[in-house]
């Protein structure tokens, strides 16, 4: 009976956990149902938010690509004329005097005066420096004390040496006696000559005591000052000395160089130099070559020049570097462009012509020399062309431009405006020059 109860009591339970089985089960698929509607909510907002995105760039880029296409650029522009273009060589150098003179005292003393200020300008013979003179006058008069005792003996004996020869011819005295005189005057007359220059020396020295200027210059700062004693085997010297008026230039050139300027100066041309100062902005002052070095650098490959300037200014200082600008030549009636227009690419070197219905074309050109703001153009432009000069970045071949209604005006009354054809000596591109550097500059 007990075993009924028992059976009986465990079948419910067994019921129990088979009607809880299909519960869990029902519940479980319902998460996996949920997590999926989830994700695909997520996605479909991804993708809702993603579609707005591209419309908004889409929308926003449309009017960029019809302006891009269609719609003018406004740019700048200049006329293709015709001038003077000058073929030139921008180097760096150096300016050098002509004539530079450190002063030294060619005796020993004590520097009794000085007779210059610094800084100033003085004259060849002008008067610089005061040396003791004393002990160089009591050596003078010492010689000369000497040269006249040595003279009364030279004139006794030849005076004797007559009265000899006299006796001679009588007979009346030995040969041997009249020799031994004759060669006693030559012994006198050699010494007065060494103590005639024994006078001469102290006469030098005493001269050498009054020191003057040996060239035209202007000195500099005084090495020695008053009261001193000064020696001969100094180093440093009184003063210097140097020239300023003229003065010149040594700069040098690429020996590719060299034919162009030969055969110019052989023809009897006169090549003018500009010397500008180490920033290039500034003129110091005009000048012209003058000297041809008869040697090429072989470590370089360059030749030395010396242009020679009048410096009436005295802009132009001793070892002041410069940047000498040398014209070569000069292309008359040459095409030229303002440098901005040219552009540089795919297509070599070339410019954006305007056509008449203002819309423009990538023009293949070949150029030459540049001079200031212009550059020469060999092949590809005419006089009268119009040429971009700003914006050039926005276009393309075919684009659509719209010009200045100012710089139109210009262009109708028959010149380019001064914006699109800038002055060729403004400092704004002050080393527009046909350069050969070997080295960068700036420029």
């Amino acid at each position: 009976m007990d075993e009924r109860v028992d059976q009986t009591e465990a079948r419910p339970a067994a019921e129990t956990v088979s009607r809880a089985t299909p519960a869990v089960r029902r519940t479980s698929t319902g998460y996996w149902v949920l997590t999926g509607l989830i994700a695909a909510g997520l996605a479909g907002g991804g993708w809702y938010l993603w579609t707005q995105h591209a419309t908004q760039t889409a929308s926003r880029a449309a009017p960029a690509a019809r302006s891009a296409l269609g719609a003018p650029q406004p740019v700048g522009f200049a006329t293709v004329d015709t001038g003077d273009i000058r073929i030139m060589l921008n180097e760096l150098g150096t300016v050098t005097s002509l004539d530079t003179v450190t002063v030294y005292t060619q005796i020993n003393g004590q520097l009794q005066e000085v007779g210059f200020k610094e800084g100033q300008v003085v004259k060849k013979g002008d008067f610089l420096a005061q040396i003791d003179p004393r002990p160089y006058q009591a050596a003078l008069e010492q010689a000369q004390g000497t040269l006249a005792k040595d003279q009364g003996l030279l004139a006794q004996a030849q005076a004797d040496l007559k009265r000899y020869q006299t006796l001679g011819r009588q007979d009346s005295i030995a040969q041997q006696q009249l020799d031994d005189q004759r060669y006693l005057v030559q012994q006198y007359t050699g010494t007065v000559q060494t103590d005639q220059g024994a006078v001469d020396t102290a006469k030098l020295n005493l001269a050498y005591c009054h020191i003057i200027s040996p060239i035209d210059g202007q000195v500099g700062l005084r090495q020695v000052d008053q009261g001193n004693y000064v020696q001969t085997s100094g180093t440093t010297g009184l003063v210097v000395i140097t020239q300023m008026q003229p003065i010149s230039v040594l700069f040098s050139v690429p020996e590719d160089n060299l034919p162009d300027i030969i055969q110019r100066v052989r023809a009897g041309a006169t090549l003018s130099i500009e010397a500008y100062d180490r920033a290039n902005t500034r003129l110091l002052a005009t000048g012209q070559l003058g000297t041809i070095d008869n040697l090429i650098d072989t470590t370089t490959g360059t030749l030395k020049l010396r242009g020679i300037f009048a410096n009436p200014d005295e802009l132009l200082y001793p070892n002041q570097f410069v940047n000498a600008r040398l014209l070569v030549n000069t292309m008359p009636n040459a095409v030229r462009v303002p440098v901005p227009a040219v552009q540089r690419g795919e297509p070599g070197t070339f410019v954006y012509l305007i056509k008449p219905d203002n819309t423009v074309s990538v023009r293949p050109i070949k150029v030459g020399p540049v001079d200031g703001n212009y550059q020469a153009v060999l092949s590809g432009l005419n006089p009268g062309d119009r040429v971009v000069t700003d914006g050039t970045d926005r276009l393309r071949d075919g684009a659509a431009v719209s010009l200045p209604a100012q710089q139109a005006g210009g262009r109708a009354a028959g010149g380019a405006p001064p914006s699109a054809t800038p002055d060729s000596t403004s400092p704004a591109n002050p080393a527009g020059v046909h350069e050969h550097r070997r080295q960068p500059q700036g420029q």
